[in-house]
């Protein structure tokens, strides 16, 4: 094995200490199995810093109660600091107006709220949705939903060899019949960084609507929406260092104007009676009942955790960490790295000859390691590269040299023990 970027010889990059870091983490200190822990499983959830932590306990302790409904203390506090946290979302991804960030469970929500309402709203028989090969099932069965419910047809962009997409193929697809494109950011199953800029350029080019997953895009680099000019963009708050249950639809402000609500009740209203109901103007509109206050509240916490460190701090080390893992496991003979693209998030799937991801996963935690094994919820990546399932060692700006080096020490152990 190459150890010449072992972390005895890693030095931090402008300063990102990784160690001091890592001392904000309480989940990385745990041993499994009398092992340290090395958590690889980011692409999935990300873990969460006391700081953070802090927030939502704060918030438990001294600011909880129901928004937007009351003049006392406790509820103009909690309101105050929800609309607060979404001009922190605002910011983050550089919206133009705060009434443009929804808040909803996650991303898998924000993505049925698009295709629901928007989607039942302008989509007609013979409409065409284009997505890709490399989309998670969360941007494809909603809109599998909503085709069939509208007699609208689902077109999608190929995939070459390497994870990259077929961009001229994309290109073709646009007719007089496109509706939407959606289409991920970076691929959770492979890691490819997709060119949204020239994606969503190209959709705007035919008069196209464009709606981007970011959910692994958004903890990794830092993203404007306004210089990418998609219509909408999802992400959530559990792979950014948030808690679960919290998510956002960013959209254009005109879009969500035209577009009806995707759900009813309490405080997405103006007036109601059995004749009739008027609807609260946006974002409300699509906020039905009391929304995730608390999460919403403590992911602000973690955006600001990160906007600390700086994303392209945070993007240039994971890009070190993914190039050093990568050369590792290149060196190792019988492994296979699935998604070879040339630009890359902090993503590495792999498949072990003769072993089955499973037993791989199984005994990396004899050690220690957890990553993830299976199809990733990305079925169609599977079947075009013709497997089952591989094994995926996703990284964060927490993950160290040394971690990457005790991955490949327990996949040599895997493979000794099946010959």
């Amino acid at each position: 094995m190459n150890t010449s970027l072992s972390s005895s010889s890693q030095k931090p990059i402008n300063e990102f200490d990784v160690h001091r870091i890592r001392d904000e983490f309480p989940i990385l200190s745990l041993n499994i199995k009398g092992k340290p822990l090395v958590f690889l499983d980011n692409a999935a959830s990300s873990q969460m810093p006391q700081i953070v932590m802090d927030r939502w306990l704060c918030y438990q302790r001294s600011e909880h109660a129901n928004i937007h409904r009351a003049v006392h203390y406790l509820s103009e506090t909690a309101t105050a600091h929800y609309e607060a946290a979404r001009t922190t979302v605002q910011r983050f991804i550089n919206a133009r107006q705060s009434c443009e960030i929804i808040f909803t469970s996650g991303t898998t929500e924000s993505i049925n709220l698009v295709a629901q309402s928007w989607g039942r709203q302008f989509l007609k028989p013979d409409d065409e949705i284009i997505l890709t090969t490399l989309e998670h099932h969360s941007n494809i069965v909603p809109w599998q939903m909503v085709a069939q419910a509208c007699g609208a047809k689902i077109r999608v962009v190929p995939m070459f060899d390497n994870g990259e997409l077929d961009l001229e193929a994309y290109a073709k697809l646009f007719n007089s019949h496109t509706k939407i494109a959606c289409f991920t950011h970076v691929s959770n199953a492979l890691g490819t960084l997709n060119p949204v800029a020239q994606m969503v350029a190209t959709a705007r080019e035919h008069g196209v609507v464009s709606l981007v997953d970011g959910a692994q895009a958004v903890p990794h680099l830092s993203v404007d929406v306004q210089a990418l000019d998609c219509d909408f963009y999802v992400f959530s708050g559990h792979k950014l260092c948030g808690p679960t249950g919290i998510g956002v639809l960013y959209a254009k402000a005109s879009l969500l104007e035209s577009m009806p609500p995707y759900k009813g009740g309490g405080d997405m209203i103006l007036s109601v009676s059995f004749e009739k109901t008027t609807y609260a103007p946006i974002p409300a509109k699509f906020e039905a009942g009391t929304p995730p206050i608390a999460a919403a509240i403590t992911m602000a916490a973690a955006i600001d955790y990160l906007s600390g460190i700086g994303l392209d701090r945070i993007q240039a080390y994971e890009t070190r960490l993914l190039q050093y893992a990568t050369e590792q496991m290149k060196a190792l003979p019988g492994v296979s790295i699935i998604g070879t693209a040339a630009q890359k998030a902090a993503v590495l799937s792999f498949k072990l000859d003769g072993v089955h991801p499973h037993d791989v996963g199984s005994l990396l935690n004899d050690d220690g390691v957890a990553i993830r094994t299976g199809h990733h919820c990305a079925q169609p990546v599977m079947q075009r590269l013709k497997i089952a399932a591989t094994s995926r060692a996703s990284f964060a700006f927490y993950n160290t040299f040394a971690e990457v080096d005790v991955l490949i020490k327990s996949i040599e152990r895997v493979k000794l023990i099946f010959g």
